[in-house]
């Protein structure tokens, strides 16, 4: 079929073929498939790019609104006050069941009134082309309507206020939770009679199955189970990198709640409480599989017949995995230096940072980068944490541990290797081997910043001149919280001195609106609402190689930030600067978030 012709018959084919979206072969397959289609009513390209091929709703219906001109509708160009929930929970209330089910399964749902025209109602789809709006319109009672379009994320921030889910767990644990109350222990030792005929109550199964479905649906990272003294087990949740309480469950033996825990868990051993164990979960959560690590802790504790464990629940989301390395967040040089890296045949790009600044993120982002089926890409990770498409990730168990794998790979015809942590000397000079035998090679560090990472390499005892034409780039992380858009407010009156002391130069400060962060329900009363990264980006000009070559007995870790920054290396602090110029956060979050330079 000519291009031409395709502009003729299938408007949408065309768009997203001249768009890059779709490439002519999966578009002829997909409009044979439209051919065939015995669906009443038949369904479009876009539908049938998205239901069968597995594309991204979004993307596909975000290009499909501005073929046929459709509005679009954003929680952050219109914020919802309490009553615009109020007004679309009335409307929603008003259709029969099976029209509210149809507006529930299909994501349409009524916004407002137009502000000029008070008798044509809005209504927003994240699929505007669905023929039964009309229908589900004069449910509402609109004699005008206009169709608009809306992504599943803000649909879905939307619904969850007007109709939040049920977490039938929660419930039953509400329901049952007075019934789990025993009478407090003096003598040393543990019942372990009286623990099975408490964990056989199902309150306490309910609570541990509930805290996993509030944790994945209140976008949590991790869940805590802290044992506290007088028979209470604390439960907290980390949002945005701060921990929460959320739950306190009284009147129960720790080790009950801790031993349901590893009971939902594989891996784990009940009757151990004297030393560390990781397991996993998997579970099906609003039609989603999601995977939770967990690990346990023997912790020390003020009762002596109580075995205190602590326990921290990973929550793993493959939703949350980020494949397009522009959401990443680096900033102009850094970006370019960052793309420079990953898209040379070898070498090491190295991200470093404490644990939970995003490395793995921005890791897996590169590598969705640079996959492609006609390379051989290997994963050695302990643990596994997300499935990432195109690459063969090595199962660390008993009879193959994390370094018996790195020796292997090196067997395996690879091209393009992640070494998950470079965590000794043996991991880093097979990392490092890898890097100079013609292979991209991505591992992380856990250092403050890219330039001491050079040192920690040369510390494990790797040779400067492997580490100055083994490494691409060194990249340094963070994650930052964002203000909430919803009720951030200038600041009235910024010290400017203070801001001078952290290192903003007075351009900087003369261009910028300082906001804080003031706390609505949206963000819980925080202020704050999602993480984004900053970075440091060490590239290895030929200067920094120079300098590390001849670095003799030591390496000098300020020549080299002296170098990067004539090579326009930005530091975290001056990264996290920019996006307080941009208003995305709070000065005070970026100072207490990085060092001075």
């Amino acid at each position: 079929m000519s291009i031409e012709t395709l502009e003729q018959t299938d408007k949408i084919g065309f768009w997203l073929l001249r768009k890059g979206l779709i490439d002519l072969q999966t578009l002829e397959k997909s409009l044979q498939s439209k051919r065939n289609d015995k669906s009443v009513p038949r369904r479009n390209l876009a539908q049938i790019l998205v239901q069968d091929y597995q594309f991204d709703h979004d993307l596909i219906f975000h290009e499909v609104a501005n073929i046929y001109a459709f509005k679009e509708f954003s929680i952050q160009s219109y914020p919802m006050s309490d009553k615009d929930i109020e007004f679309i929970k009335k409307l929603i209330d008003k259709l029969p069941d099976s029209s509210k089910a149809y507006c529930l399964e299909n994501r349409i749902i009524p916004v407002q009134f137009d502000p000029k025209l008070r008798d044509k109602l809005i209504i927003a789809s994240t699929d505007p082309t669905n023929r039964y709006i009309s229908q589900i319109a004069a449910g509402f009672g609109a004699r005008k309507y206009e169709i608009i379009f809306i992504t599943k994320k803000d649909y879905d921030e939307i619904i969850i206020k007007i109709i939040p889910p049920d977490n039938p767990f929660l419930r039953m644990f509400e329901e049952v939770s007075e019934e789990v109350a025993v009478e407090s222990r003096e003598e040393e030792g543990i019942d372990e009679a009286a623990l099975e005929a408490e964990i056989s109550k199902s309150a306490l199964i309910n609570l541990v199955e509930a805290a996993l479905v509030e944790g994945v649906r209140k976008g949590v990272s991790d869940i805590h189970f802290v044992p506290k003294a007088g028979m209470k087990t604390e439960i907290h949740f980390r949002v945005d990198g701060q921990l929460s309480l959320w739950h306190v469950q009284e009147n129960t033996y720790p080790e009950a709640v801790l031993s349901v825990v590893k009971d939902r868990s594989r891996g784990l051993d009940r009757f151990e409480r004297e030393s560390a164990q990781d397991g996993f979960i998997q579970r099906n959560i609003d039609g989603t599989i999601i995977r939770f690590r967990v690990s346990i802790l023997p912790t020390v504790g003020t009762e002596l017949s109580t075995k205190f464990e602590s326990c921290v629940i990973r929550i793993l989301d493959d939703r949350k995995v980020i494949t397009d390395i522009k959401k990443l967040g680096f900033d102009g040089v850094a970006n370019d230096f960052f793309m420079r890296s990953i898209s040379k045949p070898q070498g090491m790009v190295i991200l470093t940072g404490p644990t939970g600044s995003g490395k793995s993120t921005t890791l897996i982002a590169a590598l969705y980068q640079v996959i492609d089926p006609s390379v051989n890409v290997l994963t050695v990770e302990d643990p596994v944490e997300y499935v990432i498409r195109g690459a063969r990730q090595l199962k660390i168990g008993p009879k193959m541990n994390f370094e018996q794998a790195i020796r292997s790979i090196l067997r395996h015809d690879p091209d393009i290797v992640l070494v998950g942590e470079m965590r000794d000397k043996e991991t880093a000079e097979i990392a490092i081997k890898l890097a100079n035998t013609g292979h991209l090679t991505f591992s992380t560090l856990h250092t403050n910043d890219a330039p001491s990472a050079v040192s920690r390499l040369f510390k494990m005892g790797i040779e400067p001149f492997l580490l100055a034409y083994a490494i691409n780039i060194i990249v340094a992380q963070r994650l930052i919280r964002k203000l909430c858009e919803q009720c951030k407010k200038p600041v009235k009156s910024f010290d400017k001195e203070l801001a001078l002391a952290a290192g903003m130069t007075k351009k900087q400060i003369e261009e910028t609106t300082f906001y804080e962060a003031v706390g609505c329900p949206i963000c819980l009363n925080t202020g704050f609402k999602g993480r984004m990264a900053i970075h440091e980006a060490l590239y290895f000009s030929k200067e920094i190689r120079k300098l590390i070559v001849g670095a003799g007995s030591d390496i000098d870790e300020e020549a080299l930030r002296v170098q990067a920054k004539k090579d326009n290396m930005l530091t975290l602090r001056e990264s996290g600067f920019i996006r307080v110029q941009n208003g995305l956060t709070s000065f005070e979050e970026v100072v207490s978030s990085t060092t001075e330079d």
